[in-house]
């Protein structure tokens, strides 16, 4: 089966800013793959100028939070850390059962790349030249600093929902056949386990189950 994979540009985010960005993200990603009858729902993002939209699906928002929870405990136990989210859809198949292995597996056939870059935004401290005795205001510094790095957080997240939107609009020959009645193919998120070797080490074997991916950044 065709693998795809999409490496989604990363992006550089405050700790704060962390799970806006990824509802935005993961949310598009999941509508714009959805099959069936939704409900749109339109959100504006509180942080930046931009609104997305949801599948208008509770319990789709439901899991999605508890990933983002389960994602951002991780990065608060490990701060230098890679800091990756995977959201991969697969095909559920029925084989031979045995005495080593379950009756379905998964195919998987696309997967999404997420990397976080969380800064800590610097302290500011007031600053006094001795020969013209001008005293520059940290509470301005700092607000046009936080100005313009917001601007830049939203124009480099407006290109990652680009990104989205060009991948599914033109990668569908790996797409597979569509089940009667399904709203969304099967998915799931993964968040890097204990270690980063662990989270490498499962991805090393979905492509080995599924087949080589074709990189698509």
């Amino acid at each position: 089966m065709n693998y795809e994979v999409c490496q989604l540009k990363e992006l550089e985010v405050e700790h704060f800013e962390i799970r806006e960005v990824l509802r935005c993200i993961l949310h598009t990603t999941l509508f714009h793959g959805a099959l069936g009858l939704v409900r749109p729902k339109d959100v504006d993002l509180e942080l930046f100028e931009i609104t997305y939209v949801q599948c208008g699906d509770v319990e789709l928002e439901k899991k999605i939070d508890e990933k983002i929870d389960h994602f951002i405990s991780w990065l608060e136990k490990h701060p230098n850390k890679k800091s990756q989210i995977c959201l991969s859809f697969y095909e559920v198949k029925s084989k031979q059962p045995s005495w080593f292995t379950n009756k379905t597996e998964r195919l998987y056939w696309e997967q999404w790349y997420v990397d976080l870059n969380v800064t800590q935004h610097p302290k500011h401290h007031s600053s006094k030249s001795h020969h013209t005795k001008v005293v520059v205001d940290p509470v301005e510094s700092a607000t046009e600093e936080k100005s313009s790095r917001r601007a830049m957080v939203e124009a480099s997240l407006r290109e990652v929902l680009f990104q989205i939107i060009k991948f599914v609009n033109e990668k569908k020959d790996h797409v597979p056949p569509i089940s009667e009645g399904a709203i969304y193919f099967p998915y799931e998120i993964t968040i890097p386990s204990s270690s980063d070797s662990a989270f490498g080490m499962d991805m090393i074997k979905r492509m080995l189950h599924s087949g080589h991916p074709t990189m698509l950044s």
